[in-house]
């Protein structure tokens, strides 16, 4: 069986994962208690697997090393955040922002500047200082993570365009290629109208 290729920090990323989840779930909780309402509606998280990130560095013509894994590419760890509205997304990414000792290295607004085939969500890719040694010797060392913030119906839209890619001897792809990027325009426009009513709704009060 071969080394892992995380190799040394293995067991260091789930300890990761769980310092970035456990903020986040509180920042959901503290936001519960002020306003009544939830963060988000649901967090999702995981270490990539073994097989994915060799797979992932041989596309990428890398080495199937720890460097590679942990150091190239910046989703070792990911985790998504699945919320009802859209302002819950902005509200998620200004909170991740102000995480101690988190970074953001990169950020994709998939949301305001949605892919040519519809698909619409917010990615970030964060540098997380923590009190162990990481793949380059520095401690505190530093590990990335992807964190993806979608509304409930970018994510069930994600879902079905997920499985359209990797189906094979799918019949008139062209035509439900047209279909799910009419799907995601209509879904995106009740996200707005829907983000308005819980505006209208909040002024009453």
């Amino acid at each position: 069986m071969p080394a892992s290729i995380y190799g040394a920090w293995k067991d260091a990323l789930p300890q990761v994962l769980q310092h970035i989840v456990s903020q986040i779930e509180e920042f959901s909780r503290k936001h519960k208690e002020e306003t009544g309402e939830a963060a988000y509606e649901h967090l999702i998280y995981r270490i990539k697997s073994e097989e994915s990130m060799r797979d992932k560095c041989i596309r990428k013509g890398l080495p199937e090393s720890p460097v590679s894994a942990l150091y190239d590419i910046h989703d070792a760890i990911g985790i998504r955040i699945v919320c009802c509205f859209l302002n819950d997304i902005y509200e998620n990414i200004d909170f991740i922002r102000s995480m101690p000792g988190c970074t953001i290295v990169k950020g994709k607004d998939y949301i305001r500047n949605a892919k040519p085939n519809g698909y619409r969500s917010y990615h970030l890719i964060i540098d997380m200082e923590t009190p162990m040694e990481d793949v380059k010797g520095q401690n505190p060392g530093h590990f990335f993570a992807e964190i993806q913030l979608r509304t409930i119906a970018m994510d069930s839209w994600a879902s079905l365009e997920h499985q359209m890619k990797y189906k094979k001897d799918i019949r008139n792809p062209e035509m439900i290629t047209r279909e799910l990027k009419r799907c995601a325009d209509e879904l995106a426009s009740c996200d707005l109208s829907m983000q308005t009513i819980r505006n209208l709704i909040r002024q009453e009060h």
